[in-house]
């Protein structure tokens, strides 16, 4: 067979990398040729296929070999838009690995370099992965402003559809994004006439999430059956799984449990962590429950609430990692002033030096004020990163503790009552039916029903008390040195605050009631896992009970496993 030579490597570069997204399996072919043919092309067109090859191992989740081809772009390739573009494509690998310092870091050296950059393609995919990366960060408002203008500058096709896809992305990161919104339609319109099946899916995917969410389970059925062959040909695996997930929602929904069940099981044997294996655990746990199947009930509960409790963390995480490079930047930007003002006063020195005492006098003054004001802005800045550790032991819905925060001081606390021979109780309460709330009425009247919640249960703590969110709907709370008597009446006490909480959406008012189970250090002494264990299995017993009621533990100790 012929070698087959290209012509025109110039050309054929930007071809192949116009077809990553629209034609895959063809991108391929041609990426392989141009490898092939690498010691025919020049230095710049080298440092160009170079960058193809970092993008398609990061398509294929070779993140090593990825990121060590975009740094030597970044780094040796003298071209300064080839560099933005593999900076800017970074930052959302960077997300991606869950490397958040780094990646904001990178994020304010983009947002510096963005009003320089000329290039039309690469100052949209600079704004776009700005906009990935912030709403990761929870700076929703600022995602959502960057690829607005992301989609303001793009011309038609690819660059039209990556842009209103970005801001899809956003609002339905901050739940703003419902199924008439113009701009889901508008990005469904762009990518089908770009013809860019991966985007095109994935918006798609996001209309059968939303059919879910607003209780149209058949018409997400409906969807996912006109799209399941364009999510098997894209062979892109994050659309295979979210496809996986929303069909076995849905199919719970409708109340086809043999069907759901193994669509989620796909999902785990697919992938053992993050958000989708999370959501599979959550249906499966939930039609065992439903089946009666109590042993596998409670072994895929716990494998739901450790990945949404590392789903929280990794929110929490992401967050302090922005604050903190927003910390940083501050510090070298008053580095960098009181720098200068070190200069301009080594110059007034110069000047000065022929003067008398008295203009002596006012340099030492001068140096005098400057010095103060750079302790007082290194005190503010201890001050404000004290306040950012505080946050990270919080809850950010509903700033009570988080769950390793909770469970830490719960711990500490049982260590100092035992030491002492102090009693206690530790109530689990989860919230009856949230899903449903989620699902009629939003997430984000969900998120306000967990916060009047909250407030409604503090009226009935004390100070001494300690109250944590263990995940999604769950709550734990620590009463110290109660009797179990004085611990079942403030229970139930929460239990009738909850159920008396209101919420008004559209004139419609939501309700929500609660189970709570509980365990005591008389019957369980004060080891915390046996306190956990018996807790929980009076907030199983209570749910099984008929739900919002409080339920106690049991009285003589814990069970003891054989």
């Amino acid at each position: 067979m012929a070698v087959q030579h290209i012509a025109d490597p110039d050309t054929y570069l930007e071809q192949t990398q116009s077809l990553a997204t629209v034609d895959h399996p063809r991108f391929l072919q041609q990426l392989a040729l141009l490898n092939q043919e690498a010691a025919r092309l020049t230095s710049d067109q080298l440092w160009r296929l170079r960058y193809s090859n970092a993008w398609e191992a990061m398509y294929e989740n070779d993140y090593p070999k990825s990121e060590a081809l975009f740094q030597d772009i970044i780094r040796h390739a003298g071209n300064r838009a080839l560099a933005d573009k593999a900076s800017a494509t970074l930052l959302s690998q960077l997300m991606l690995t869950r490397h958040y310092p780094e990646a904001f870091e990178l994020a304010d050296r983009l947002a510096a370099r963005l009003p320089k950059v000329a290039d039309a393609e690469v100052r949209r995919s600079m704004l776009l992965n700005l906009s990935q990366s912030l709403a990761l960060a929870g700076q929703i408002d600022l995602a959502v402003q960057y690829a607005r203008v992301a989609l303001t500058e793009a011309a038609s096709g690819k660059s039209s559809c990556y842009s209103a896809a970005s801001l899809v992305a956003g609002l339905s990161l901050g739940h703003r994004l419902k199924l008439d919104s113009p701009e889901l339609q508008q990005a469904i319109q762009a990518c089908t006439a770009a013809k860019v099946p991966v985007f095109s899916t994935d918006l798609q995917l996001t209309v059968v999430d939303l059919y879910r969410l607003a209780g149209q389970p058949h018409k997400a059925l409906a969807l996912l059956d006109r799209i399941a062959p364009s999510v098997e040909a894209d062979g892109y695996a994050a659309n295979k799984l979210e496809a996986l997930v929303l069909r076995a929602q849905a199919l719970a929904a409708i109340g086809d449990d043999d069907a759901a069940r193994k669509a989620a099981q796909a999902v785990v044997a697919m992938q053992k962590t993050g958000d989708w294996p999370r959501d599979a655990y959550e249906v499966l746990y939930r039609i065992e429950k439903k089946q009666g199947h109590t042993a596998a009930a409670l072994d895929y509960y716990e494998k739901y609430v450790a990945l949404d409790k590392a789903y929280l963390d990794d929110v929490n995480v992401r967050t302090v990692a922005y604050e903190t490079v927003q910390q940083h930047v501050l510090l070298q930007k008053l580095e960098t002033e009181s720098l200068s003002r070190q200069n301009a006063l080594l110059r007034m020195r110069q000047t000065l030096d022929a003067k008398t005492a008295e203009t002596n006098r006012l340099y030492l003054a001068l140096l005098l004020m400057a010095l103060v004001s750079a302790a007082l802005w290194m005190f503010r800045l201890k001050r404000s990163q004290l306040r950012f550790k505080k946050l990270s032991h919080l809850d950010g819905l509903t700033a009570i503790f988080n769950r390793q925060h909770f469970m830490s001081e719960v711990e500490r606390t049982l260590r100092l009552l035992e030491r002492r021979a102090g009693t206690a109780c530790l109530v689990f309460i989860d919230l009856d039916h949230f899903k449903h709330i989620n699902d009629t009425y939003g997430h984000a009247v969900g998120d306000d029903v967990l916060r009047q919640v909250v407030v409604a249960s503090k009226q009935h703590l004390r100070p001494v008390d300690l109250f944590g969110r263990l995940g999604g709907e769950e709550f734990g709370i620590l009463l110290v040195e109660c009797t179990r008597t004085q611990s079942m009446v403030i229970a139930d006490r929460i239990r009738l605050a909850i159920e008396e909480t209101r919420v008004e959406d559209d004139g419609v008012v939501v309700g929500v009631s609660a189970s709570a189970g509980l365990s005591f250090t008389d019957a369980c002494g004060h080891d915390l896992q046996c306190l956990c264990k018996e807790a929980d299995a009076a907030l199983y017993r209570a749910k099984r009970g008929g739900r919002n009621r409080v339920v106690a533990g049991a009285e003589y100790g814990c069970p003891v496993e054989a």
